[in-house]
This record gives C-alpha cells, structure tokens and sequence, in this order.
C-alpha cells in the first residue's frame, strides 16, 4: 500500500481533478484505491450534512466505499481560506484527528491512498502551523499538480523547492493544462520537464470529466506509484 499526498502549484490548478483521474485509472486496471480530503471550504449544506465538491468527486472515483465523514473529516461552509472559516466558526483544525483518519484509511489496505491538500502546499491552519507541517509528520511522499499557464514556472519551482527543503520526497508531478491557449505553452511543458527535478508521471489535457482525462495518463506510469 503506498500513500501520497497530493498539491499543487495554486489553488483552482485541478487538484481534485487529477486526483480523481489518477484514482479512477487505476480502480480501471483493478487496483484497491482511496481519495482523502482531510480540509476543505466552500461546502454546502445538505441533508446529510456539509458536503464538498471535491470530496463527493474523491469519494466517487475511488474503487473502496467508505463514508463521506472519512473521506472529509474536516468541512466549513464558508468558501474562504479554511483557518479563517475555521476562525468565523470558533473552531480549531484538529491535525491529531487527521492522522487518525488516515491511519483508518490505510487500515483498510487500499493499493493506492491518495491524499488531496487544499490550496497550495503552504496552506495556514492556524496558529503558524501549515497543512505541510503535518505531511512532515507523516512523512507522505508528495505529488505535485502543476497547472500549466502564465506563471507556472516560477510556482512550480518554488512549490518543488519547499517539499524538498521540507525533508519530503517529490515522487512526481503531472502536468494539468488550465490554458492550452497559452503562447509557447510546448516550450512551457519542456522547461518545466527540466527544472522539476522528479519524474513526470503524465500531462492532462482539456477533458470534459475524470474518464475522458484517463485517456492521458499511461497505467504503466502510474503503477510506477505503487
């Protein structure tokens, strides 16, 4: 069973996406696999509680049933940065609850356990602690989501630099093409295969959902995770 923590170079870069891609590439080739959304913001309230878009997409493409409230253990309605909605709600992120979420995720064996940040990898909880502070703790190899257009080169370093300088493994990174109308966006491609020091394990381009975005992403490559 391999865990990996899954960010991105900004917000609104296709997370989520990509996380439900990959989970659904393997579940096609028969692999056990999870999607954890330890925070998010911006949910809604239904019948069955605070739901989030990006948690109900995980939970979804992930081939093992398990209950929303463990795939999203930590839900705010307001959609702003998740320590200030923590803030506006009096509430605190707990990270001793994440980890014993996720120690009950991987109780249940999956092949692959696909954690989805919030934001960028320095996103604040509160209190000068960061989400990345508790990957540490975790020691979760990470897999970085670069959203290719204007500006990507520089956040995609940077991103890279600060896993590495965090002491955490970068086991790879995809390309998710948000503007393929981006001038020289090929030679965009090409540079940021030669500054990001890890594999790249795929390039996303435009899909209308996380089955047709399969089409991009090689198993075999995939597998290479496992």
């Amino acid at each position: 069973m391999k865990t990996y923590f899954v960010t991105g170079t900004d917000t609104e870069v296709g997370k989520s996406f990509v996380t439900a891609t990959i989970l659904k590439c393997l579940s096609s080739a028969q692999y056990k696999t999870l999607g954890f959304k330890p925070i998010a913001a911006g949910c809604e309230q239904t019948a069955d509680g605070l739901r989030n878009e990006d948690g109900l997409l995980l939970q979804d493409a992930s081939s093992l049933d398990v209950p929303y409230e463990l795939v999203n253990p930590i839900a705010f309605e307001p959609p702003v940065a998740p320590h200030l909605a923590a803030k506006q709600e009096n509430k605190v992120i707990d990270t001793p609850m994440l980890s014993d979420t996720l120690a009950t995720l991987q109780g249940l064996e999956p092949d692959l356990l696909l954690v989805e940040g919030a934001g960028g990898w320095r996103l604040p909880l509160g209190n000068g602690r960061y989400l990345s502070d508790w990957c540490v703790e975790e020691t979760l190899p990470v897999i970085l989501v670069v959203g290719v257009k204007l500006g990507c080169l520089n956040h995609a370093v940077l991103t890279a630099e600060a896993i590495k300088r965090d002491g955490l493994k970068l086991a790879g990174w995809i390309a998710n093409y948000c503007d393929e109308e981006m001038p020289l966006l090929n030679e965009n491609v090409a540079s940021l295969k030669s500054l990001i020091d890890a594999p790249m394990l795929g390039e996303v381009k435009r899909a209308a959902n996380s089955d047709e975005a399969g089409k991009f992403l090689e198993i075999s490559t995939l597998e290479t995770l496992l």
